[in-house]
C-alpha cells in the first residue's frame, strides 16, 4: 500500500461554498498542484447528498447521481456536474496526479417513501441494550430514486437493507431504533457496546443483495469515473469482514493496483493495528493517533517532542500509515474539532512531509484558507511541499532526544541532485542541535529555507553540522 515519496491532499474543507465549482477550479488548479509536488488528491464525495447542492457528501442519498439527475433540489451537486467532475479526474491524471473517491457506505439519508414496521428501541449509550419491547415505527428507508428514472442501475433499496435508523416518523421521536429480526454487525467499534449504528438508515452488510449491489456500483464507479482510489469513511461502523472481502474482490476482478486508506477515527494504536490485521493488509489508515499527538504539542508547551511518534501507526507499521495535521473534522467548529495551534502547524508539517516514513495528507484549509472561520492560507505550507519534492531524499539520522529541542537529516540521494536536508523543532526558545548530514557535504554551506536566518551552516569535516532554530517553530536547512 506505500506511496513513497507521493504527497496527498484533501482537497475540500466542509464549509466551502456551496459554488458547484470545485470539479473547475480543481481541473485550473491540477498543473500548479502537480509543480508542488501533489501526487494525489483526495476528492470529496461526488454524489448527490439528502442536502443536494449544499451536501457536503456525508449525507449519502443516490451513489450513482454524481451531478446528473434533478435530485434533492438541484441537478448538480455541491461540487458540480457529472461530467465536470469526470473531466476533472482525466485533468488530474495528465498532469501525473492520482484522484481517490470518497466512499460512504456506511449509511443512506432522505429517502423517497415511508415504511411501517417493527422495531426495538436501543439505548444511546450501549447499542446492544434494548429499552423497549417490539413496537410498530414509521421509518424513511424506501429509496427509490424517481430523478434518475432506473438509469445505471434498477436496485431499489427498503427496511429488509438496513439494521435500523434514528427516527419514528409516527411519533417524531428521536431514538435509535433496531429493527425486526436483525443484529448489528460484529466486528466494528466496541464503543457504545457497539458502533454499528452511527446515522441515518444503517445498511446491513450481511444482506447478500446489499453486498452484490455495493459491488456492482464500484464497478460502474470506477469504469464511469477512472478513480485511482477510494477514501473509506467510516470503517469503525461497518463489518471489517465486509471491508475485507469487499476490497480483495474489487482487486481481484476489476483494480488491482487501487489505493484504500480507511478512516477509523481512535487515538488508540492497538484498534487501528487490528483493523488492518482483519482486513489483512488491503486498507491503509489515517494515523489519527498521530493527529492528536501533534494537537496536544500543539496545546501545551510540557509536551515531550522526544515522544511525539509514540503509539503512532507512523512509527509501528509506516508502510500503511496516512499522517495528516488537520482535516475537515479537525477544523474549527466541526464535531471532531481538535485543530492544530497555528504556533505549531510549520513543525507539524515537517514531522508529516520531511521524513521517510508514512504517506502525507495535506488539509485544503491549510493550504487555502477557511474564510468561515476567519482562517488564513498557512504561510509557508508551499515552500515545505516543494523542498518534500526536491530535498527530502537518502538516509534519515534522527536526533529526536529532547522534550523541547528535536530534528532529523535526510543524506539526500544521486538521482535527486543537490538533495538533503536538516530539520530542527522547537517547543521552547531559541536552540541549536549538532547533527550528522554525510561526509558528501564536508565544506558545504546551508541555509535556512523559511528564513528565520540570513546566516548559513557550514558542516565540518565529520559530516556534521550546528542547524539553528527560532523559540516556538522550526527551521528547515538545505544546500544553498
Amino acid at each position: 500500500m506505500s506511496k513513497i515519496n507521493g504527497t496527498l491532499m484533501q482537497y475540500f474543507e466542509w464549509y466551502m461554498q456551496s459554488d458547484q465549482n470545485l470539479w473547475n477550479k480543481t481541473r485550473r488548479e491540477a498543473e500548479r498542484l502537480s509543480e508542488l509536488g501533489i501526487t494525489a488528491l483526495w476528492l470529496p464525495p461526488a454524489y448527490k447528498g439528502i442536502g443536494g447542492k449544499d451536501d457536503v457528501g456525508y449525507g449519502a442519498y443516490d451513489l450513482y447521481d454524481l451531478g446528473e439527475f434533478d435530485q434533492k433540489g438541484s441537478i448538480k451537486t455541491k461540487y458540480g456536474s457529472k461530467d465536470e467532475y469526470i473531466e476533472c479526474i482525466k485533468a488530474l491524471k495528465q498532469v501525473g496526479i492520482e484522484s481517490y473517491a470518497d466512499i460512504v457506505l456506511n449509511h443512506k439519508m432522505g429517502a423517497d417513501m415511508m415504511q411501517t414496521i417493527l422495531a426495538t428501541k436501543v439505548d444511546w449509550g450501549d447499542h446492544y441494550k434494548e429499552v423497549s419491547g417490539q413496537k410498530i415505527v414509521r421509518v424513511a428507508t424506501k429509496f427509490t430514486f424517481p430523478g434518475r428514472k432506473r438509469k445505471y442501475s434498477d436496485f431499489e433499496w427498503n427496511w429488509t437493507h438496513f439494521h435500523g435508523i434514528d427516527y419514528d416518523d409516527m411519533t417524531g421521536e428521536c431514538a435509535i431504533y433496531k429493527f425486526k429480526d436483525k443484529d448489528w454487525d460484529d466486528a466494528v467499534d466496541e464503543e457504545f457496546g457497539n458502533f454499528d449504528y452511527l446515522m441515518g438508515a444503517d445498511i446491513d452488510f450481511k444482506n447478500p443483495e446489499v453486498v452484490e449491489e455495493c459491488f456492482k456500483w464500484a464497478k460502474w464507479y470506477l469504469e464511469e469515473t477512472g478513480v485511482d482510489g477510494f477514501r473509506l469513511d467510516a470503517v469503525k461502523h461497518i463489518s471489517s469482514s465486509f471491508y475485507r472481502e469487499y476490497i480483495k474482490r474489487i482487486k481481484a476482478e476489476l483494480k488491482n493496483d487501487l489505493f484504500c486508506v480507511g478512516e477509523y477515527w481512535s487515538a488508540d494504536i492497538s484498534k487501528l493495528h487490528r483493523y488492518i490485521e482483519k482486513t489483512e493488509g488491503n486498507i491503509s489508515l489515517f494515523d489519527v493517533a498521530l493527529h492528536y499527538n501533534l494537537y496536544w504539542a500543539s496545546q501545551n508547551d510540557e509536551f515531550d517532542l522526544s515522544r511525539i511518534f509514540d503509539n503512532t501507526l507512523v512509527k509501528d507499521n509506516p508502510r500503511m500509515a496516512v499522517t495528516f495535521v488537520d482535516n475537515h473534522d479537525t477544523q474549527p467548529s466541526q464535531s471532531l474539532e481538535s485543530y492544530i495551534n497555528n504556533w505549531f502547524k510549520i513543525p507539524a508539517y515537517c514531522l508529516i512531509l520531511l521524513r521517510n516514513e508514512g504517506y502525507p495528507c495535506v488539509f485544503y484549509g491549510d493550504f487555502y484558507g477557511i474564510p468561515h472561520d476567519n482562517v488564513e492560507p498557512m504561510q509557508k505550507l508551499d515552500v515545505l511541499l516543494k523542498v518534500r519534492k526536491t530535498k527530502a531524499y537518502g538516509e534519515q539520522h534522527d536526533y529526536l532526544d529532547h522534550p523541547q529541542y528535536i530534528g532529523w537529516t535526510r543524506e539526500g540521494d544521486e538521482e535527486h541532485s543537490d538533495s538533503g536536508l536538516a530539520v530542527v523543532i522547537s517547543s521552547a526558545g531559541d536552540g541549536e542541535k549538532r547533527m550528522y548530514i554525510g561526509k558528501k557535504f564536508v565544506g558545504k554551506e546551508f541555509k535556512d529555507v523559511l528564513q528565520n536566518f540570513e546566516e548559513t551552516v557550514t558542516i565540518d569535516e565529520e559530516g556534521c553540522g550546528i542547524f539553528k532554530v527560532r523559540g516556538k517553530s522550526a527551521s528547515v536547512w538545505i544546500l544553498k
